[in-house]
């Protein structure tokens, strides 16, 4: 079982910044992905980021090139997600997620991000 507990969410202005924290406990081993998702009112849930546990490497979706960076401090077993020049589109519940292809999946409670224009 793995727990993941997100924060850093809020209310900022446009073209401002913000940094969301995932903090993962539990059995997660090291081939694993953690993942950025957020799902704006009345829209599906999309991909926003993820990266490799074990090599560190990294993709993003297109809206958020550019803007946003995935890293994560292993010592700390923590993701962030480093989010700049936000925009009011960018407005959505952000969640993380533990993911292990073809074994599991596990997700967050999610944290609200409001960007105001």
């Amino acid at each position: 079982q793995v727990q993941l507990v997100e924060s850093g969410g809020g209310l900022v202005q446009a073209g401002g910044s913000l940094r969301l924290s995932c903090a993962a406990s539990g059995r997660t081993g090291s081939s694993y992905f953690m993942e950025w998702f957020r799902q704006a009112p009345g829209k599906e849930r999309e991909f926003v980021a993820a990266i490799s546990w074990s090599s560190g490497s990294s993709n993003y979706a297109d809206s958020v090139k550019g803007r946003f960076t995935i890293s994560r401090d292993n010592a700390k077993n923590t993701v962030y997600l480093q989010m700049n020049s936000l925009k009011p589109e960018d407005t959505a519940v952000y969640t993380c997620a533990a993911r292990k292809p073809g074994f599991w999946t596990y997700w967050g409670q999610g944290t609200q991000v409001t960007v105001s224009s």
